[in-house]
């Protein structure tokens, strides 16, 4: 069993930047997939950025040139005020069938880490 903890969030000003962290405990050992999610209320989970240990990555169109991720962390810079939302990171096993940034993919959650963007 993988448990997942996300720390970084915070309030920063439009155009910022900020990183975020993964903590995964219970091994990163073989294929497996981690990504993270973000969501506002009302609105469906939506995947941000993945990647899995073969090395593939993925990236929503929305933060493409913009985020930044790497193993355990999502760095994103020119943060825009739709960017505001709980950030989740998320891990699987092997590659998801369902694609890389599909939420019913994922067994494995994080509690989330708020991000806001502006006032």
């Amino acid at each position: 069993t993988q448990v997942l903890k996300e720390s970084g969030g915070g309030s920063v000003q439009p155009g910022e930047s900020l990183t975020l962290s993964c903590s995964i405990s219970g091994g990163l050992y073989g294929a497996y997939c981690e990504t993270w999610f973000r969501e506002v209320p009302g609105k469906e989970r939506e995947g941000v950025a993945g990647r899995c240990s073969d090395g593939g990555l993925a990236y929503a169109d929305s933060v493409k040139g913009r985020f930044t991720i790497s193993r355990g962390v999502l760095h994103m810079d020119d943060l825009k005020s739709e960017d505001s939302a709980m950030y989740y990171c998320a891990f699987e096993r092997g590659r998801p069938l369902s694609g890389m940034l599909a939420a019913e993919g994922y067994r494995f959650w994080g509690q989330g880490t708020q991000v806001t963007v502006g006032s």
